[in-house]
């Protein structure tokens, strides 16, 4: 029992910056340990990895593509999980998935990854 439900996407000019929310309700984030991470999906296009978070924190793994530009963060008293996302360029348009996994690992792959909210579009005009 839980849900995950994101915010914050919008139109934005290339160079310009948006910030994601992901909040967590029910079950999600009460019991155990769990690593969150953010995930993107382009029409047409496979679902890419872009960052992750450990539970404390404490742990980030960034895609290549974003590294130096977004920023991961959570507030598990809260149940946010935020994406910082900078300098942004027309690549970057896409759906923007949150997700969270029942184990405390920042991995990159979608299919270790449990719980999803149903995501929030982004798009960066040239």
């Amino acid at each position: 029992q839980g849900q995950l439900v994101e915010s914050g996407g919008g139109l934005v000019q290339a160079g310009g910056s948006l910030r994601l929310s992901c909040a967590a309700s029910g079950r999600i984030f009460s019991n155990v340990a769990m690593a969150s991470a953010w995930f993107r999906q382009a029409p047409g296009k496979e679902r890419d990895f872009v960052a992750a978070i450990s539970w404390g924190g404490r742990l980030t793994n960034y895609a290549d593509s974003v590294k130096g530009r977004f920023t991961i963060s959570r507030d598990n008293a809260n149940k946010m999980v935020y994406l910082q996302m900078n300098d942004l360029k027309p690549e970057d348009t896409a759906v923007y998935y949150c997700a969270s996994r029942l184990t405390n690992v920042v991995g990159d792959t979608p299919q270790h990854y449990v719980y999803w909210g149903r995501g929030t579009q982004v798009t960066v005009s040239s």
